[in-house]
Formats: C-alpha cells, structure tokens, sequence
C-alpha cells in the first residue's frame, strides 16, 4: 500500500483521472438489452459530528443486470429536512435540481447516459449535509428516501430507501473510504500523474486499485488499519508488495498498517494497490466482490498543539502540500468505513464490452460498459469558501482526501 499526498484540487484531478477520465481512452460498448434490476443499496455517511460542519454521504445505486437501462433517474426527498434550520442536504451532482417554494423538498437528479451502471455495477450520488449553525443544544435528526426511477427497471420493490441523517453531539474520528470500480489498465508508477496512460484492461493485465480515504470527524486519527479483499480472478501483484501489508497466501487479501499516519479533520490520503487480473478469466466480465475497510486506532483532540505536533516526517514516495492543513478509535459514522469495488475486464483485442462472459465457474456479471459515474468528492473548507468540487468518477464514488503520515515502502 502506497499513501500519496495532496491538496484537495490536486488530489480531485487524481481521482477523476482514475476513476472516470479514462473513458476519454474508449468506452465498452453496452451488452444488448435494457432490462435490469436497479436498486438503491445503501446510503452511507449521514452522521455528522458535533464539530464538523459540512460531510460528504453517498447513496449508492447498484444495477443487479442483466442489462443497462436507457435512461436513469435518483431522487431524494427532503421534505422532513429543517433546511433552514439545522442542516442542508443537498446532492451534489451535475443533473441534480432542487424543487419547492419555502425550502427544497425534493431533488432530481438526471443521471447522464455515460455515467448510467451496467450489471455489477454501483453508482454512488454524493451529498453534501451543510451543519447551519455551529453548535446544537440537542441532537437533530430527520429522515431521507432516495428513490431511483427507470423505465427499464424490472423489481420495482428495491427502488427506494429510507435514511436518517443526524447532527449528534458526539465528538470522535470518521473515517471513510471510497473505492472507485477499476476499468482500465493504471500502472502503479502512473498513478499521481495528470495523464496516466491507459489502455483497455484485458484477461492477464496488470492495473491498480485506489482507496480515496478522508476524515470526516472533528477529533485527529491516530494511526490507521485497512484491510483489502480483491475480486475472485484478480490477485495483487507478487512483484510489488509493500513490508506494511501480509498478504493472505491466495494474494487476494491483504491487512494492512498505518501506525505512523495522523489524519486531521478534513485531510486524506490516496492508497494504491498494484493487482493483476488472472489470464484465464473469461471476458467480458465484471468481477464483484472487491472490499476496502478500515479503522483508526486512537484519536487526539483537534487542539492547535495537537495539529501543530502532528507528525510530518514522510518517506520519499509521499507528498504532502505547502499550506495544508495539518486501542481502536470509536468512529463517530462508520457506515462509510468500507466501500465495495469491481474489477471491469475487457475481452482481449477489444477496448470492452460484447458477449456476456463469466469465469470459469459462470459466477461474475458481463461487462456492459465502463460508466463513468458520478464520483464527487467536496472538501468542507472549499465548500465553505463556495466552491463544490466534483469529481466524475465511474460508478464507485470517490471521497476526497489530502494528507496524512504513515511509512510503507513498495
């Protein structure tokens, strides 16, 4: 595992570089057909702790197959929301519009057919809960459905979810991950540059995967623990392992430690994790199951003395930018500690899509298309200052990050 650093600009051009923009690069064609089954699976991220002003949740819209719809559309109904009182929710997407004449009451948000989720697939919509006032005398809470509306969806009882969102009184870490679905070939050496190279990601192709880690609480993470589980068919790459990982002997899970990396409230990190896709899986295919989850280890209160002596020596292959802010923790929100991934294969000699595949035991779902879908990450000091950062990003969100403090080597 590599930890790279950098500033919320720089590190959204990083993500929608590898989770999305390669789809500049060619994207697969769609299998035949429109019929799926969508659903709203989760929606993560939506407790706010009593010093943190502005978070980042994501609803996450999973397409079960067998086709791509045509047309894809996500509401969520904030009809119970205290907009002007307590907090704001407001999804944070190209597409997305607000209705209601005293406050918003309903948001839709029009998903672009580019970004629309082929079979095993997840969409994940950001939204950003804005905190109106800095302190609550009580905790405040207020429920949220999201609804997704297709005229090709075939199951319409799995189409909405209801969720509270919470301003709490608790103080603490929160940790979230955002794994973006892997597409196309990124070498681990490409990964911080502007234009990575990148080709179509075929049966026996080397690629990375990313996990876009960020604090989100009010209080420092002191030290971190991650652990990775990749998809059956991909394995990481057994020449270029990093000392702070074990590898389970199968090379499809790894644990992985942090001791050294403080994150303070509002700052992130970029791993990045070489893996290889097994020559004889059958393509095209989209190969389910990916995991990334993690946990803090301790915690220090976010005091001007504690940021000031937060650790930041690095080793040479971690950056950190001029001018950024510096026993197990509990996590004040931990539905947003782990995020789930696929690894999206091509069929050799072809930039992605055509016949349905699987692998040898016909379990994973054919590749349909490489969406680049909404993947938005907004970083709570920008957003202050009025500016919403976006990030499109295929399917599988990407929360945003910038530094931190830990010493692997690769």
């Amino acid at each position: 595992m590599t930890m790279h650093h950098r500033p919320l600009a720089r590190l959204g051009a990083v993500a929608l570089l590898a989770s999305g923009a390669f789809t500049a690069v060619g994207t697969p064609a769609h299998a035949a057909g429109s019929a799926a089954d969508l659903t709203v699976t989760a929606v993560v991220g939506t407790k706010v702790a009593e010093g943190t002003r502005i978070k980042t949740a994501y609803a996450k819209v999973t397409n079960n197959g067998p086709g791509t719809p045509s047309a894809l559309v996500v509401k969520a109904d904030t009809s119970k929301v205290d907009h002007y009182g307590e907090v704001a929710f407001l999804p944070a997407a190209e597409g997305c519009s607000g209705e209601g004449a005293a406050k918003p009451v309903l948001w839709t948000c029009v998903v672009p057919e580019e970004q629309i989720p082929g079979p095993g697939e997840t969409l994940e919509l950001p939204i950003v809960m804005i905190k109106r006032v800095p302190d609550v005398d009580e905790p405040y809470t207020a429920p949220v459905t999201l609804t997704v509306e297709s005229p090709d969806d075939t199951t319409a009882d799995n189409n909405s979810a209801t969720v509270q969102i919470e301003i709490s009184k608790e103080s603490g870490v929160d940790l979230g991950v955002v794994v973006p679905d892997v597409t196309r070939q990124l070498a681990f050496d490409d990964v911080l540059k502007e234009n990575p190279p990148t080709e179509a990601l075929n049966p026996g192709d080397a690629t990375t995967v990313l996990a876009f880690i960020e604090n989100q609480g009010d209080r420092i993470a002191d030290g971190l623990d991650l652990k990775i589980a990749l998809p059956k068919g991909v394995t990481f790459d057994d020449g270029i392992q990093v000392k702070e990982c074990e590898y389970a002997a199968d090379l499809r899970s790894a644990d992985c430690r942090a001791g050294l990396l403080q994150l303070a409230p509002g700052e992130g990190v970029l791993g990045a994790f070489p893996v290889e896709v097994a020559a004889g899986v059958k393509a095209p295919v989209s190969l389910t199951g990916g995991e990334v989850s993690l946990r803090a280890r301790g915690e220090l209160a976010a005091t001007e003395a504690n940021l000031a002596r937060k650790r930041s020596s690095l080793p040479s292959f971690l950056h950190r930018p001029a001018g950024s802010r510096a026993a197990q923790a509990g996590d004040v929100d931990p539905t947003d500690n782990r995020d789930d991934f696929a690894v999206v294969v091509a069929a050799a000699g072809t930039g992605g899509g055509g016949q349905d595949g699987g692998d040898e035991d016909g379990g994973p779902l054919p590749v349909t298309g490489a969406q680049t879908g909404l993947v938005v990450g907004i970083g709570g000091a920008v957003l202050v200052a009025g500016a919403a950062m976006f990030l499109s990003a295929r399917r599988r969100r990407v929360v945003l990050v910038t530094p931190g403090d830990e010493k692997p080597t690769a």
